[in-house]
Order: C-alpha cells, then sequence, then structure tokens
C-alpha cells in the first residue's frame, strides 16, 4: 500500500499495486497550479485509490480537467481528467516518502524552462505520452 499526505496532513490518499507510470510534467498549467518549474506524477488505476482523511476540494482547472487539493493548507495532491479515463494522477511529492518516486520519462518537455537544466537519460516527449 502507497500512502500520501498534504503538507498539514488532513488530506491523505493511498492506493495499492504498482502505479500505472510515473513522470515529469512541464507543461505550463502543472507549474502554475504547483508553482514549480517541474511536476513529478504517479499515474493510478482509480479503482486501487481512495482519499483517507479530509477529502480535497476539487478546482475544474479547464474543460474536463479537475485538480485536487488541501482545503486546510492548500497543497495540490491530484490531477484527473476526462481524457485520462480510470486514472487519477498523484503529485510524487505528496508521497510519505517521496524518494520511492521512480520518474520513467519526461512530457511536455517542449515547455520546459530553458533555465531548468536535466541531465536525466530518461525519454522525453515533446507532448503528452498518449
Amino acid at each position: 500500500m502507497m500512502k500520501g499526505h498534504c503538507f498539514c496532513g488532513q488530506t491523505r490518499w493511498e492506493y495499492s499495486g504498482d502505479e500505472t507510470w510515473s513522470c515529469y510534467c512541464h507543461c505550463d498549467d502543472c507549474r502554475r497550479t504547483c508553482g514549480a518549474p517541474v511536476t513529478a506524477f504517479i499515474g493510478v488505476p482509480i479503482d486501487r485509490f481512495r482519499w483517507t482523511g479530509k477529502s480535497p476540494k476539487r478546482y475544474q482547472s479547464s474543460f474536463g480537467v479537475l485538480r485536487h487539493f488541501c482545503e486546510t493548507c492548500g497543497s495540490p495532491m491530484a490531477f484527473d481528467a476526462e481524457h485520462y479515463p480510470g486514472e487519477i494522477h498523484l503529485y510524487a511529492a505528496s508521497l510519505e516518502n517521496p524518494a520511492d518516486f521512480k520518474p520513467l520519462f519526461h512530457v511536455h518537455y517542449d515547455s520546459k524552462l530553458p533555465w531548468l537544466h536535466l541531465t536525466d537519460d530518461l525519454p522525453k516527449y515533446p507532448h503528452s505520452k498518449t
């Protein structure tokens, strides 16, 4: 069982089994919702996922896209979208032990900020992988 939580610890999640994928995202939407130059996600089948503790608030950031965040501390927790049916995308930094995150690739690499210098050899997709 993998578990995660927000900064204040009130909003929590857990899932069982393996993640579907894990990646870095460089898109402007993700950067702005997190206030970070890049975000890290874990894709999980929604049927193996559940919120625990206080349920998150949701914000529809664009048509068919919901972003979940802690109502108390504001921590971004997850993303789900109609164009990724049956999945929820969890922010890897919300893992109980973020060091467990093992990224497999980058998406929206064409949007990477020019001052961010990365040296990994992971596959880099110009847009979404799918």
